[in-house]
């Protein structure tokens, strides 16, 4: 799957705060993705995250 910096990323599931869109900040094995409700920060396997993933939305930068 082709994820890049800066590409919002429409989850299955909410997160705790309530919303399910999030940012990616890096990508590798692991993704770092910044929740766009809360801020909150994590790192989760790459698997995972695509298995999740509904929808990307491209930033055009």
């Amino acid at each position: 799957m082709d994820i890049k910096i800066g590409d919002i990323l429409y989850m299955k599931k909410l997160h705790p705060c309530g919303v399910n869109t999030f940012s990616v900040l890096r990508i590798g094995a692991d993704l770092r993705l910044r929740c766009t409700g809360c801020g909150r920060e994590m790192m989760l396997p790459r698997s995972k995250v695509e298995k999740n993933i509904k929808k990307i939305e491209r930033n055009e930068n």
